[in-house]
């Protein structure tokens, strides 16, 4: 059984960008997948752990176990207590489920405001900014080749 190599995060209250975390509060330190943060990410990584792609039964099993630790520090209650009772099949229609959500948020008529509230986080994080400078700089190479 592998040690558990999850540290609790220290910044609370501020907010911080996925890149600024350490390894050592994700689930999955290696791949950087599944940070435990809070209570509320504790539970996400639980419900999404078969949903992790691209790991072996070794990190899954790290995984657990960081889950684990960071579940008794969140005070978060696991009925589980091995990785295989969170399942290792990672959903294999991931694509149409994507596209099965859009289709209903669209037909809800929820699709514009996810849309707008992605933008607004997007241009707070600065991102928006980076993919426009990206998006200038293809069509700029594009514009230059042909």
């Amino acid at each position: 059984m592998p040690t558990a190599t999850w540290k609790a995060h220290e910044k609370h209250g501020v907010l911080t960008e996925r890149s600024d975390l350490p390894n050592s509060v994700f689930a999955f330190p290696k791949q950087r997948k599944e940070p435990l943060t809070d209570a509320k990410h504790v539970r996400n990584a639980v419900a999404r752990f078969d949903q992790t792609i691209g790991v072996s039964d070794a990190d899954r099993a790290l995984a657990f176990e960081n889950i684990e630790k960071a579940a008794r520090h969140y005070d978060v209650d696991l009925s589980e207590t091995d990785w295989h009772e969170l399942g290792v099949h990672p959903q294999s229609h991931r694509k149409q489920t994507a596209k099965k959500a859009v289709a209903t948020k669209r037909k809800r008529g929820e699709l514009k405001s996810a849309a707008a509230k992605a933008v607004a986080t997007k241009r707070k994080s600065g991102v928006l900014k980076t993919e426009a400078k990206k998006a200038a700089a293809t069509r700029s190479r594009h514009a230059h080749s042909s």
